[in-house]
């Protein structure tokens, strides 16, 4: 085979017979000494996080070309130009005279990524222990920076390695934050109130009777989970009422609440350059039904990336400035004020209220900050009806006081089984939220804003330890007035300086 391949292409200057083969195969080969065989040495790329950033990095292929990822959108920008110059050969290829240089080459530029490898890795990690929990099929999560727009961490599960392509499926290549469009649910009720805050139609203490839990639409009616009666605007967006906010749209024209919808960033790119980045779905006003703006109102009848939704809940957390998430570090773009500072922080502060007690996603609380945040649990739409199959979302932003993280967790098609609220949001994105935030503000150094509820954890704690220590000798502090045996069961020896430590 090694001499008839080289036969049939006698016509032709060059060849490869095989190409990307470890050096020993290449010696192997070259062991036999067929005329005109010869090695040529190549690069290829490697991967040192695998399929932790399989999604963001994509991977290049056989001559070095991107083909998916940021190898792709800054393909030209990392390829050199080579260069070329006139050589003799001897009969074995090899080089044993360089006559001129004929054009030098040109090294290719490095490109500095905003993603911080520990956040992505806390991301990969939590994503993963919670599609096994809840049996899930797929999921992502989107972490940035509030004040740059920077793309700190995403993560798309299932996941591939890119230092093995092989022939494995292809679907699972695509980069679900920003190519799948998903109803955000429960997400949008935050916009929803923004919009009506900023037309100035409501107030933070407007009070909406949502009895008797249910509302008309159409020929079908718009429920909550259950009759929660009176609410304030604040109220809405703690118990996640669907009702109150169908009542907060009405208020509003379809024109306004459709360009305000826009200028949060749906139905139009993010602007992150990303290959493949879908703009979403959000039909304009005229082709919308007499139901369509109260469904919009709580996220239905629109499709939005999981990446739309971290850039609108940080744009929220920027004071009401949206700015371009952007994969390159230092690459910071112009801002756009979409609604005003006052506003905005506003809902902030009454997103707080969802983390905390009789909110719906107090599983994504950390001690020591106070947390901003949304759950959501939308159906999943299939062949033009909605099945008994979910998106469990939850998006917000830490701290509160100072926002420096918007996060949106997306888990498609959690077990159903257990029943209850076992597959919604609160119950399965929002502990993904808190344990990769809880890390992250850590790593990141920081600092607590809610130091009071962190001293009263640290004061239950000691008192819980106290507790549960054996009663100590009145005359403890006087150490010559007691005997080696009943240090050894107060300290257990380890501590105490006897034996060794566990």
């Amino acid at each position: 085979a090694l001499t008839r391949k080289p036969s049939h292409r006698a016509g032709k200057e060059f060849a490869y017979l095989k190409r990307r083969i470890n050096p020993d195969e290449a010696k192997a080969i070259l062991a036999h000494e067929v005329p005109g065989v010869f090695s040529q040495r190549e690069f290829r790329r490697f991967y040192p996080q695998g399929d932790a950033m399989a999604h963001v990095l994509g991977f290049t292929n056989i001559d070095d070309r991107g083909q998916e990822g940021l190898e792709l959108a800054f393909d030209e920008w990392l390829t050199g130009k080579p260069g070329s110059k006139r050589v003799i050969r001897d009969r074995h290829g090899r080089i044993v005279e360089s006559i001129e240089l004929v054009r030098a080459a040109e090294p290719g530029k490095d490109l500095t990524l905003s993603i911080d490898r520990r956040i992505q890795y806390l991301a990969y990690r939590e994503l993963r222990a919670a599609l096994d929990e809840h049996q899930a099929a797929a999921g992502s999560v989107v972490v940035l920076d509030v004040a740059t727009g920077e793309v700190l961490a995403m993560v798309n599960l299932p996941s591939y390695n890119p230092n093995s392509l092989g022939g494995g499926s292809t679907d699972v290549r695509r980069n679900r934050a920003v190519t799948d469009l998903l109803e955000p649910g429960s997400t949008m009720k935050p916009i929803t109130i923004a919009a009506a805050l900023e037309k100035g139609v409501i107030t933070p203490t407007t009070t909406f009777n949502t009895n008797p839990g249910w509302i008309p639409n159409g020929r079908f009616k718009t429920s909550d989970f259950r009759n929660y009666g009176v609410l304030d605007t604040t109220g809405i967006i703690t118990k996640s009422s669907n009702v109150g906010s169908s009542m907060v749209v009405h208020r509003l024209e379809d024109r306004y609440f459709y360009e305000f919808i826009r200028n949060m960033g749906y139905g139009r790119s993010t602007g992150s350059g990303f290959p493949g980045e879908a703009a979403g779905l959000l039909a304009d006003p005229a082709r919308w039904s007499g139901t369509d703006k109260q469904v919009m109102s709580y996220g239905y009848n629109m499709a939005v990336t999981p990446m739309q939704i971290a850039h609108a809940y940080a744009t929220l957390g920027n004071h009401g400035r949206a700015l371009p998430p952007t994969f390159v570090k230092g690459n910071v773009g112009e801002a756009r004020q979409v609604l005003s500072p006052k506003v905005a922080d506003e809902v902030v502060r009454m997103m707080q209220t969802v983390t905390e007690p009789g909110g719906t996603g107090t599983r994504a609380a950390i001690l020591g900050y106070h947390v901003a945040g949304k759950s959501g649990t939308a159906r999943k739409a299939s062949g033009g009806s909605y099945e008994r199959r979910y998106l469990a979302f939850f998006a917000g932003l830490v701290p509160v006081d100072n926002p420096r993280f918007a996060m949106a967790v997306v888990i498609d098609d959690p077990d159903t089984s257990k029943g209850g609220s076992t597959y919604g949001g609160g119950y399965v994105s929002a502990p993904v939220f808190q344990r990769v935030m809880d890390g992250a503000l850590r790593l990141m150094d920081v600092p607590p804003d809610d130091i009071e509820t962190w001293l009263a954890a640290q004061a239950r704690g000691d008192a819980k330890r106290r507790a549960s220590m054996p009663e100590l000798p009145a005359a403890l502090d006087d150490l010559d007035h007691v005997d080696e045996n009943t240090i050894d069961a107060i300290i257990p020896p380890a501590m105490s300086g006897g034996g060794a430590a566990p």
